[in-house]
């Protein structure tokens, strides 16, 4: 069911300066730039020669990054997991009474379907399952 690592989010107040800070610190390059339309989030991938490194800032007030750095501060966003069936992976984890916060999945980056797991079920850490476009 769950894959390899996709990718690891991290919370940014600023894409612009984060990116430069990647690129000029750690000499690594960003490989996608997206907003993500319907969710308030405006999305840098950083290939990092496996996992990628997902720089993500909210664009409105009240998106879900805005209020995480409102209440947290910047960081460590979340971890998403690789799967090739997310619908069948969903309905896996709903048998096992596992707490959601998508019960179905929703548009991701680059065509991709994506669901996140409710932090309660996995020790306080945001995990998202993540199916990519075939």
């Amino acid at each position: 069911m769950i894959g390899g690592i996709d990718h690891i989010a991290i919370a940014v107040e600023d894409i612009d300066t984060a990116v430069a800070l990647f690129e000029n610190v750690l000499g690594l390059k960003v490989t996608h730039r997206e907003e993500i339309a319907g969710y308030g989030v405006r999305v840098a991938t950083v290939a990092t020669g496996g996992t990628d490194v997902e720089l993500v800032q909210g664009t409105t007030p009240d998106s879900p990054i805005a209020k995480f750095i409102a209440q947290r501060g910047p960081g460590m966003h979340h971890v998403a997991f690789q799967v090739d069936d997310i619908h069948a992976a969903l309905a896996e984890m709903k048998e096992r009474g596992v707490d959601l916060i998508d019960q179905t999945p929703r548009p991701g980056k680059q065509g991709s379907l994506v669901a996140f797991i409710h932090p309660k079920a996995t020790g306080r850490v945001l995990c998202e399952l993540v199916q990519n476009r075939r």
